[in-house]
């Protein structure tokens, strides 16, 4: 019999599963509930709702629920065998919560499969909103709790990663502030993946590892709850939150309910539920210390595999549990696309124009040099949004184009230094990793070699991948995550991109000098001129401004 496996990713604007074939290898159906246009009555844009201030950002956790038995309903209409599903995984947005009163255990354990999900749920939730990763509104919370823990390094070392406004310690500690009787009347808060995989399993579910790091509760290092943290959070706190499992857990089998509604086999595996940014990171191949992925979108992201925990003590990065059982470094810079953007529709160009004003533009920028915050920035952390070019002015064109696309990826081997192990391969992901023009840019920054991803929904074949492994795992089957890798032919070894001869040192020296005018714009340090003036005689022609 044909062993199938089942994946779905829980995003901010849709729910995707995926379904992978054990013998044949291919992924051989998708379905996409899109939550704007299949659940128009919860009247969201983008899948959530923002307010007037945009700090406050959230969804509504019934909204989920419906997704799922949609999702499953075209599951039943295909022509998948549901039937031989032999295991479930999942993978949420990181950092979201759901609040849920002690009615959602007992409902659960006897939900109807005679009717939808949603309709049974409607009165177990505490909290009728969830506040998702796009939410920014608790740096109240965020400073109460890092100086409770005992200050900025203390609360990386502890948890992993400082005090930011979308994590879920510093959320629920907002919600006990404003709302102390709903939170009172709090039984159980999930994270938005073990509250999707409570709803498979038809009771409370743990929450793994990986996304119980993006909490601010979690003791990074021994991977268990952490008293100190709780307590500086909300009182009983320890009541309300599931217990912690390693990644790879066979939590139990799937419910009755989608047994007898859909035809799933009673025996069907369900494996514990992660991140999005866990899974993603097994969707795109990255197992190995060296191994990173660059995820270009509206923000950009870095993230790569550690071995061994280390921290970044500047507070602007994040350490996550990994589903391997190891770590993630994780980057998030806000100036992604959108600053690219900018500068394209600044000159009126299509990308087909930028990329070939990049790739005539030399190496270097003939010592010209950008600080492109377009928006306010996370790494590093700049509030009030502005643009500073050195040597050339807004109207140069080619300057803009090249100075834009190097300042970003500097700037992102600067701020991903302090992880230990140093990129020996980048896998690109993302609209931006389309772009050859830009990915050169990538492997001559970094000395690196650049794969292009193949992959799509990467969260979600992630997690299609983490419940295929557990399954074999469990029957005996032991099959290492290379060989995972080799036969879905995640990282395919085509579609490369090498560095240029000759432009290792140049950027080492570049990468010095936009560290200068980094402190020279934040921290008022001295004025690098001389030394850009020096790095533009070094390597370009002296006539050139």
């Amino acid at each position: 019999m044909t062993k199938l496996f089942l994946g779905i990713d829980c995003s901010t604007q849709s729910l995707t599963g995926i379904v992978i074939d054990s013998n044949s290898t291919k992924i051989i159906t998708k379905i996409i509930i899109n939550y704007d246009k299949d659940l128009s009555h919860f009247r969201t844009q983008n899948g959530v709702h923002i307010s007037e201030d945009e700090k406050v950002v959230y969804s509504t956790p019934l909204m989920w629920v419906e997704a799922l038995d949609l999702l499953f309903e075209k599951l039943l209409k295909s022509n998948v065998p549901i039937k031989n599903i032999k295991a479930i995984s999942g993978s949420g947005q990181q950092h979201g919560t759901v609040y849920l009163n002690s009615k959602f255990q007992p409902i659960l354990k006897k939900l109807n499969p005679l009717m939808p999900l949603a309709k049974q749920l409607r009165e177990v939730f505490s909290r009728e909103i969830s506040p998702v990763w796009m939410d920014s509104s608790t740096s109240q919370q965020c400073s109460e709790i890092r100086d409770s823990l005992g200050g900025l390094e203390a609360t990386i070392k502890l948890t992993g990663s400082n005090t930011f406004e979308r994590f879920s310690g510093p959320q629920i500690r907002k919600f006990y502030q404003e709302n102390p009787k709903k939170y009172d009347s709090t039984a159980t808060i999930h994270l938005i993946s073990s509250f999707m995989s409570s709803l498979l399993l038809g009771k409370n579910s743990p929450i793994d590892h990986g996304d119980g790091a993006g909490m601010n509760l979690m003791n990074i290092t021994t991977k268990k709850w952490d008293n100190k943290a709780l307590n500086a959070t909300a009182p009983n706190l320890t009541q309300k939150l599931p217990s912690l499992t390693e990644s790879s857990k066979i939590v139990g089998e799937i419910s009755s309910y989608y047994v007898e509604r859909y035809g799933f086999s009673p025996e069907t595996n369900i494996i514990v539920w992660s991140g999005d940014n866990p899974n993603s990171l097994i969707g795109v191949g990255i197992i190995d210390p060296g191994k990173v992925a660059i995820s270009l979108g509206t923000s950009d992201t870095y993230f790569s595999y550690m071995k061994s925990l280390s921290f970044d003590l500047s507070g602007e990065s994040h350490v996550f549990g990994a589903p391997t059982g190891d770590y993630i470094g994780l980057i998030c810079f806000k100036n992604g696309s959108l600053a690219r953007e900018a500068i394209r529709d600044h000159f009126h160009l299509n990308w087909n124009d930028f990329s070939k004003i990049l790739k005539i533009t030399p190496p270097g920028n003939n010592g010209k040099i950008m600080l492109p915050y377009f928006y306010p920035e996370i790494v590093p952390l700049i509030l009030e949004p502005n643009v500073y070019r050195f040597g050339f002015d807004e109207n140069d064109l080619e300057a803009n184009v090249r100075g834009i696309i190097e300042a970003q990826f500097l700037s992102m081997r600067l701020h991903s230094q302090w992880i230990k192990d140093k990129p020996t391969e980048i896998i690109a992901t993302g609209g931006g990793s389309e772009n050859r023009e830009i990915l050169q840019v990538v492997a001559d920054i970094f000395n690196t070699k650049v794969i292009i991803s193949r992959i799509s929904d990467s969260a979600a074949l992630g997690a299609t991948l983490r419940s295929a492994k557990s399954y074999y795992d469990n029957i005996g089957t032991n099959i290492k995550w290379s060989e995972i890798m080799k036969k879905w032919e995640i990282v395919p070894s085509s579609k490369s991109i090498l560095p240029k001869d000759g432009v290792c040192q140049l950027y080492s020296d570049m990468l010095s000098l936009y560290s200068k005018y980094e402190d020279f714009v934040l921290k008022k340090g001295e004025n690098p001129e001389a030394m850009r003036k020096k790095f533009k005689n070094k390597y370009f022609s002296t006539n050139q401004t």
